[in-house]
Order: structure tokens, then C-alpha cells, then sequence
């Protein structure tokens, strides 16, 4: 299928917190970075290219974190979008990072505080769209990490507030200190541990942030389920996989992540992938 001219409107629209709409394939700024997630990308100009073609095809909602890099990504984003005209920059904090693959949760309040302050001034901005602490802390109280984040919000440095890999009773625990518009959790066509924070999320109005969107595990080898439908519908296997989850619910907002222009279009062009009643339930049922 063509992919070059394909936006991503065709994914239909969710709105964050009830006022701030963005269509529901996003994109997602981790892979910007260097090997393991450190330091600069290979190709700078390349990673900048990427960021600017995915306005270009309709992403009004660009995902990414303090960590990423650490730093690089944001500082990217804005190299590359700054002031960021209709597109809804959303990021992360609570985790920190000591060398390549490396990450460690960090929820005390005077860490996270630091944390949201540093994001508005490497993003250039006064207020956060979307603020999502990246992972809870074990070794902090929840109400504690969100309290100081609930202060930021509340003296306008944040605008909405999200969590990342939680389970049902943190949101709820997390809920009753924050407002909680965006769970961002592992989910995916070939695993799909978190199928009840997702169900909770349809439930109360939340959006569900699939993250690693694309992992189709056996169903992609050759011969698969995965590999005959692609076929039939001339689309990668990645296309398939994107256009499963956004028909799987209205809240999924998938952010899938690369570092080629190349493959963001055709990450992009999945929008437009439209799954009959008998495929969407093969695949379904098949990974289930």
C-alpha cells in the first residue's frame, strides 16, 4: 500500500482529559537516541527529519521522556518542533539512567519536582501537555511522588497527568490524589498482560498508551496468520499489528517509535489499514 502520502487521521480521534484532542497513532520519541537509549542518535539530521514527517502526516501526538537519552530526546523535539503548533508533546519522569540500558526508579517528590522543571525547560515551554511518571517507585508512597506532582499541576506547570505500567489498583490508588488521564502499559497483538488496565481504562474514559505496539510474536513468521493477512492486504506486518490495536478500542492511543523516515510512514499508513470483522477476530483469537 502506498505510505508516503497516508496521514494518520484515518485512526480516528481520542481526547486526553477531555480537552486536548489528538489522533489515536502517535508517535513515539525513545528510538531518537543513541544505542540502548543513550547519548545522541547516529544520524541527527535523519532523527530530526523523523520528528518534523511525522507532523507532515498528521501526528498530533509525540510521546516521549526525560530518559530517553537521557535528555537527547526532548532536546530533539524541540530542535525540531519548537513552539510546537497544534501537536501535543507529552513526557515522562521517575526514572533515572546511569549508562545504556540502564534504568532505575526514582519517585521521591524532590526528584520527580526536579524532574517536571527540567522537562518545561528543555521543551521549551511553560506548561507540560501530558506529564507521566515513567514507572512508581517501590521505595516511595505513591501519594507522595503524585502529591508533588499534583502541586506542579495545580500551580499550572502541568496540564494533565498520566501513569506508565501500573496495574488497576494503583490507578485507583494513584486516582485519589491525581486525576489520571493516560495509562501508558505493554500491550501489543502477541502479549496482552495488561488486557485489564485496558478494559479499566475503556471504562472510565482514560487513554491507553500501548507501548512495544508492534511485536506480533509467532503470528509473524512465515506461513502465520500474520504473514498470509499482510499479504493479502499488501501491508507490513507492523501495519497489521497497528491497525489490530486501533481496532481493538477507542482509548488505545499507539505510539509506535522509529528512527527512519522511512518507516514512519509506513507505521503511519496503518491507519488507513482497515481489518474485516473475520480478520480482526482471527487475530484476536489466534494471540489470545
Amino acid at each position: 500500500m502506498t505510505t508516503t502520502d497516508s496521514t494518520v487521521a484515518a485512526s480516528g480521534t481520542f481526547s486526553l482529559g477531555g480537552d486536548l484532542p489528538v489522533h489515536r497513532l502517535g508517535y513515539g520519541a525513545m528510538r531518537i537516541t543513541g544505542e540502548g537509549i543513550w547519548g545522541p542518535p547516529k544520524d541527527t539530521d535523519e532523527a530530526l527529519r523523523v520528528v518534523r514527517r511525522a507532523l507532515e502526516l498528521g501526528v498530533d501526538f509525540i510521546d516521549t521522556a526525560d530518559s530517553y537519552g537521557p535528555f537527547v530526546s526532548e532536546d530533539l523535539i524541540r530542535e525540531a518542533l519548537h513552539p510546537y503548533d497544534g501537536v501535543v508533546i507529552a513526557t515522562k519522569g521517575g526514572l533515572t539512567r546511569s549508562g545504556p540500558g540502564v534504568w532505575e526508579q526514582v519517585g521521591r517528590p524532590e526528584y520527580l519536582r526536579q524532574c517536571v522543571e527540567m522537562s518545561l525547560r528543555r521543551l521549551g515551554v511553560e506548561q507540560l501537555d501530558l506529564w507521566q511518571l515513567h514507572r512508581i517507585d517501590a521505595q516511595v508512597p505513591v501519594e507522595e511522588s503524585l502529591g508533588a506532582v499534583k502541586e506542579l499541576q495545580d500551580a499550572g506547570k502541568i496540564k494533565h497527568i498520566g501513569l506508565s505500567e501500573v496495574s488497576v489498583a494503583e490507578i485507583e490508588q494513584a486516582r485519589k490524589v491525581v486525576d489520571v488521564v493516560s495509562v501508558q502499559n505493554l500491550y501489543n497483538l502477541a502479549n496482552r498482560q495488561s488486557e485489564e488496565v485496558l478494559q479499566y481504562c475503556e471504562r472510565e474514559g482514560i487513554g491507553f498508551i500501548p507501548w512495544f505496539p508492534v511485536a506480533a510474536g509467532d503470528l509473524a513468521k512465515p506461513g502465520g496468520l500474520l504473514d498470509e493477512l499482510a499479504k493479502e492486504h499488501e501491508a507490513t506486518h507492523a501495519q497489521l499489528a497497528l491497525a489490530w490495536l486501533l481496532r481493538r478500542s477507542p482509548v488505545m492511543l499507539p505510539i509506535p517509535g522509529t528512527s527512519s523516515v522511512a518507516h514512519l510512514e509506513e507505521n503511519c499508513a496503518a491507519a488507513s489499514v482497515e481489518l474485516t470483522d473475520a480478520e480482526y477476530d482471527a487475530l484476536t483469537n489466534a494471540a489470545g
